[in-house]
Order: C-alpha cells, then sequence, then structure tokens
C-alpha cells in the first residue's frame, strides 16, 4: 500500500478501487477522506485508518479530505482540532485544501432532513430515550411503531423548526428516521437523525440548538464532499444499510462506505473514552504520555513517524479484527532508530574508576562516531580523564570464565578508548565496590591499536570531570495484560501497570548530552534508544526510554 510495503499483492481495498477506476466509475476519480471527532487525541487505530485513506488515495493519483466530524458540542474542542492536525502533518500526510468540518454543512443537512419531512420518511418523537430504546424491540423481535410516528408532515416540518429556534428543552424532542421496524438491521428501524442541545458549538456558538446523530451527518457529509470510497473501521459495516437508505432517499452522491478491521494492539487501549479515563483519574500525565497509544504520546515517547508508517503497512488491510503484536511495532522503531539515532554514553548506576598511570589534570581527546549507519553524521570529542564512571553492573569480584567485563586482574577495552587493567578496587561498609583502579595501555588506542594485547569486552564510560547527572524515565507497558478492554467481568483499570513508570535519578551522561534539545533521539549505548523530553531543564536532562536495543520479535514465515 506504502512507499515502505514490502508486499506485493493487492488488498481488497486496492482490488475494489481498481475494479472501480477499470469501470470508468466516478470519471477515474479517487476521493478519500479522514473524518476524526474532535473529542480526544488520535491514537494508534487512527494512525492505521490515516494510512489507510492517504496513501491509497496517493497511490491511485488521488485526494484525501480531512473532515472533523464536530456534531457533538459537548465533548469537542479547538484543543482537539489543532493537536490532530498536528499529528497528520507530523506522521507525513497534507489533506486536500483546507480542513473541513461537518458543522459547515449544517444548513445542507438540515435542508436533507426536511427533505426527508416532507417525503414523511422523518418525523418527530416527543418519546423519552428509555421509551425508544424500548421501542426498537431486539435483533429476534420487532420493533414497535412509535405513537408519533404517524404525525402530519406539517406537523413535523413545525416542531423541528421549533426545535432548530431553542423553543424546546434538551431531551424533549428528537427527529428520526421512518424506517422498517421489523427490519433485521436494528439501525433501519427509525434511527435518531437530530436531538436537541442547547449549548454552544466550538465553531458556530449558539446559532443551532439542534445537532445531527453522527450516523446522519457522517454519511452525507461524505456524500457532500463527492467521497468516492469511504473507508471506515469494521465495527460500522452495520451503519452501511443507513448510510445507503439517506443516499437513496435524498438522491444524492452515492459515496461507497468500505469497511477494514480497526488496528488493535497488545497491551494498548483504542478507545477514546478509555483514554479519557486514564487522564482524568491521573493514572498518566496527559493526552501526550509516553505510555499513551495515542500519536502525541508515541511521539514524546521517541517513536518515528516513519516507523508508524512501516509498523502500519506491516499490519496489513484485513476484513476480520485481529490483536497485532507489540512486539512488531518495538521492532519497526528499532530498525528505524538504529539508522537514524545519535550515539551517546550513559553511564546508570555509576561506579569511580581510576586510570593510576593517567596524570590528574591530564585530558585525552578521542574522537567518537555519532552514528555508524550514517557515515555522514561526523563524530564528537570525549575526553579520556584520570577519573572515569563505569557501570556498577560491569563490575565482578569473583568472576567465572565467561564474564568478559570489569574483574581483578583483567584486561577490557573501553569503547572509542583504550584497553585497561583493574589493579585493585575498594569496597564500601556494605561490601559493595566503591571504587576501582586500573592502568591503560598507551598503544591501545581504538583504531590505532599496536598493543597486541587481548580483550573480550569492551565496555561504555564517561569522564567523571565532564559528566552531569541525567533523569531516565524508565516507560513499560501500560496495561499488565494484553487485552485489557476484553474482559466483561472486569474493568480495564484493574490491569494498570504501577511499574510502568520509573524514575531513575542514578544516571550520568556524557558531555555531548548536556545540549540535546527536546525531541532528539539517542541510542545510549548497551541500553536502548531515549528521547530528550520536553520537561528538561538547562541545569538537568530528561530523557524518556524508548525501546530496548533487543527485540524477542519473530516475523512469521
Amino acid at each position: 500500500m506504502s512507499n515502505d510495503s514490502t508486499y506485493e499483492s493487492k488488498n481488497f481495498i486496492e482490488e475494489i478501487i481498481e475494479e472501480d477506476l477499470a469501470a470508468g466509475k466516478h470519471a477515474g476519480r479517487v476521493h478519500t477522506r479522514f473524518p476524526p471527532e474532535p473529542n480526544g487525541y488520535l491514537h494508534i487505530g487512527h494512525c492505521k485508518a490515516i494510512t489507510i485513506n492517504f496513501e491509497l488515495a496517493k497511490q491511485y493519483g488521488g485526494t484525501t479530505n480531512l473532515r472533523f466530524d464536530d456534531t457533538n458540542p459537548a465533548t469537542e474542542d479547538t484543543e482537539f482540532v489543532d493537536a490532530i492536525q498536528r499529528d497528520i502533518r507530523w506522521l507525513g500526510y497534507e489533506w486536500a485544501e483546507e480542513p473541513k468540518y461537518a458543522s459547515d454543512y449544517f444548513p445542507q443537512l438540515y435542508a436533507f432532513a426536511v427533505e426527508l419531512i416532507k417525503q414523511g420518511r422523518a418525523y418527530v418523537d416527543d418519546s423519552t430515550a428509555e421509551e425508544i430504546a424500548m421501542m426498537k424491540g431486539t435483533p429476534t423481535e420487532p420493533g414497535t411503531p412509535s405513537p408519533y410516528r404517524e404525525r402530519s408532515v406539517e406537523e413535523n416540518l413545525r416542531l423541528f423548526e421549533g426545535m432548530k429556534n431553542g423553543e424546546y428543552p434538551d431531551g424533549s424532542r428528537v427527529l428520526r428516521m421512518r424506517g422498517d421496524m421489523s427490519s433485521p438491521n436494528m439501525h433501519l428501524r427509525d434511527s435518531l437523525m437530530y436531538r436537541i442541545k442547547n449549548e454552544p458549538h466550538h465553531r458556530t456558538g449558539t446559532e443551532w440548538h439542534i445537532y445531527p446523530m453522527y450516523d446522519f451527518a457522517h454519511g452525507q457529509s461524505d456524500s457532500i464532499e463527492e467521497i468516492t470510497h469511504s473507508l471506515c473501521s469494521l465495527e460500522f459495516r452495520h451503519h452501511r444499510p443507513l448510510y445507503n437508505w439517506y443516499i437513496e432517499q435524498l438522491g444524492i452522491f452515492p459515496s461507497r462506505q468500505i469497511e477494514f478491521a480497526r488496528m488493535n494492539v497488545a497491551y494498548m487501549i483504542t478507545s477514546k473514552r478509555k483514554l479519557k479515563l486514564l487522564v482524568e483519574n491521573g493514572l498518566v500525565t496527559g493526552w501526550d504520555d509516553p505510555r499513551m497509544p495515542t500519536i502525541a504520546g508515541m511521539r514524546r515517547r521517541g517513536y518515528p513517524a516513519a516507523a508508524l508508517r512501516v509498523f502500519c503497512d506491516k499490519a496489513g488491510v484485513a476484513r476480520r479484527d485481529n490483536v497485532i503484536e507489540y512486539e512488531l511495532l518495538e521492532s519497526c522503531v528499532r530498525d528505524e532508530l538504529n539508522t537514524t539515532a545519535t550515539r551517546r554514553f550513559a553511564i546508570f548506576g555509576p561506579v569511580k574508576l581510576v586510570i593510576t598511570n593517567l596524570p590528574e589534570g591530564e585530558t585525552i581527546d578521542l574522537p567518537a562516531e555519532n552514528n555508524p549507519e550514517q557515515p555522514d553524521s561526523g563524530a564528537r570529542n570525549m575526553p579520556f580523564t584520570r577519573e572515569l564512571w563505569v557501570e556498577r553492573a560491569d563490575w565482578n569480584e569473583t568472576p567465572n570464565r565467561k564474564w568478559f567485563r570489569m574483574g581483578p586482574d583483567r584486561n577490557v577495552r573501553l569503547k572509542h578508548a583504550f584497553i585497561i587493567h583493574i589493579e585493585g578496587f575498594e569496597n564500601d561498609a556494605d561490601g559493595n565496590v566503591r571504587e576501582i583502579r586500573a592502568t591503560y595501555y598507551p598503544d591501545s588506542k581504538s583504531g590505532s591499536d599496536t598493543s597486541g594485547i587481548k580483550a573480550k569486552g569492551t565496555l561504555h564510560w564517561v569522564s567523571a570531570a565532564h559528566a552531569k547527572p541525567i533523569t531516565v524515565r524508565r516507560y513499560d507497558k501500560l496495561f499488565t495484560d494484553p487485552t485489557p478492554a476484553s474482559h466483561e467481568d472486569r474493568d480495564f483499570l484493574e490491569f494498570y501497570n504501577q511499574e510502568s513508570l520509573v524514575d531513575d535519578e542514578n544516571v550520568v551522561g556524557e558531555a555531548a548530552l548536556h545540549d540535546a534539545q527536546p525531541g532528539e533521539v539517542f541510542q545510549f549505548m548497551r541500553r536502548g534508544y531515549f528521547i530528550c523530553d520536553e520537561d528538561s531543564t538547562a541545569e538537568r536532562r530528561i530523557f524518556n526510554s524508548t525501546v530496548a536495543l533487543k527485540s524477542s520479535f519473530k516475523p512469521k514465515k
């Protein structure tokens, strides 16, 4: 589907589009749209919908509209409108013309509703929400007609206009389509078209007192924009007959709806309602918390846009719902960052290493490559001084034959520097190593080693005189269960991972990390990938863990 795709076979949507093009349908035009509701931030499921709509249109020389389905003023906000546009652009896509809004079409949608009333195919109902739900019946039993179903066209027009003008309180009346109360499809049993909401809209202010239901506004907005292929997730397949019913009654542009399986990723939630609960309950710091499956959260976590596009492509376009492995997502992120991330040294759990044969105050500047995958990425200088920081975990007082790191009377190489020989060490009162002493071999410099000395292990390090403390936020999966929302008898919040965020203050970073800017992603040697967070200050840099260096993911054959 996308330029990143490694798959040659066409998916079922591509087959439909190519059949339409071969038949000359819509004069060979392909026009898709992405229609988010501005009531929250976009998540990984939206990422899949975005890539499908934009990539398919691009593939067939078409265009894609961005349309905000803003039909519920109680939940919508310009904050979400701005965030959605920012996320789509960050993913690498641009929509046709200016963003569109369902609210742009309120006059036209109202006119459509009036036309259906005149046809005797819509009526005003004074029943309560509970009464209407009872009238609907069940999937195996027909519904019951509303006592208001036989109102005259004139009365329905008068009442509907009164609803528009704000003459009635919220919930007192609705407009319903006049369908078939015995239809096996529950959506065709006199579904709601309009409800009264006497509250301001984020774009139209107090102009309207009624707002179209999603099922009425959505399909008709597609038709108004002459969308040729209306691509949406699988849960809307049962709504399609209703959308087609409106199109047929009104005689308007026959936009075709095609459903695909939504993106479900293990350990992630793709319900905006549930994500909102996480924010409101303070279980995350906001919609852009790096643990959140929102695009904003994944961006702050350090996931590259290119990796998300590849992930959506590899997940494929399916007709049935499935759960994609979390490890596949991490694998895509890792593959991208291996190529693009700048290499740096950070020491977790530092312990002092004293180079006894290097005089006090002497500094040896050593070149260190920024990224071996990018020959033009250049190098930075790493100061090699008498006192260094190394990781406590790289020390073993009683090592066995398979231990290739530091131990008494052992040789080990320091990355980009020299081979050192461990001469001695000191422990604290608790028996933990407090200081390690070593000598270095001056003729063992990396890149020009003439010492002939062998060292099996290679460790990272930083100069104690030049390093500064940094904070590392270690992030893990937000939930302990791969499908936290699938348990009917349990609340998904029961699976919230209390250890999903751990702050590590016991870390020092090399001098080159002092100037890291928010949004820059680094590979901390031997540790993983980390992004400099926007909470960083001039005094202390904060880094979010992005993904580990190695993966347990194994592609299916």
